[in-house]
């Protein structure tokens, strides 16, 4: 055994050259280009798309929207039931909200892949209920519409499915 420990602290530390440095140097930054181009590309290709077409022209009337939408005093919330979602729309004093036009789109926050149209229909207590295909994690539910009044009706919900 001391033997080999003479035969390698005889050979002594090997020399650092430039080539060496060049070489970290190198292949450090490429690995860091490669993880870089692979996370863009990741970000380009699953992100869902433009919430408006033109943000500046959907600001110019967001007051007013949010003060029409916010007089009809409607409260939303969902809960989901094994393969189905619950929606429940009330008013102010409580009682259950048919809007004249509701639509209800399931998504997830990052992709397009799982985005369900639902197809709302009347439950038993004024609940609105649609079969959907649910896994765990985040979910949004995008309600667009159209109050009896004529009054525009957008609402985002968002929430998350624990496993099991």
């Amino acid at each position: 055994m001391n033997h080999d420990i003479e035969a390698h602290s005889i050979a002594g530390p090997r020399k650092l050259t430039g080539w060496h440095v060049a070489s970290m140097f190198i292949g450090g930054f490429g690995v860091i280009v490669c993880v870089n181009i692979f996370m863009a590309t990741q970000a380009v290709s699953t992100f869902p798309g433009l919430e408006v077409s033109s943000s500046y022209a959907d600001s110019q009337t967001f007051d007013d929207r949010r003060i029409a939408q916010d007089a009809l005093g409607w409260q939303a919330s969902v809960e989901t039931r094994g393969d189905e979602v619950r929606l429940t729309l009330v008013d102010e004093a409580g009682r259950p909200v048919y809007p004249a036009e509701l639509d209800a789109l399931l998504t997830r926050p990052t992709t397009r892949a799982d985005d369900q149209l639902l197809e709302l229909s009347r439950g038993a207590n004024g609940v609105l209920v649609a079969p959907a295909d649910l896994a765990p994690g985040r979910w949004r539910l995008r309600l667009t519409g159209t109050a009896r009044d004529g009054t525009d009706y957008r609402h985002n919900i968002t929430f998350t499915l624990a496993e099991g």
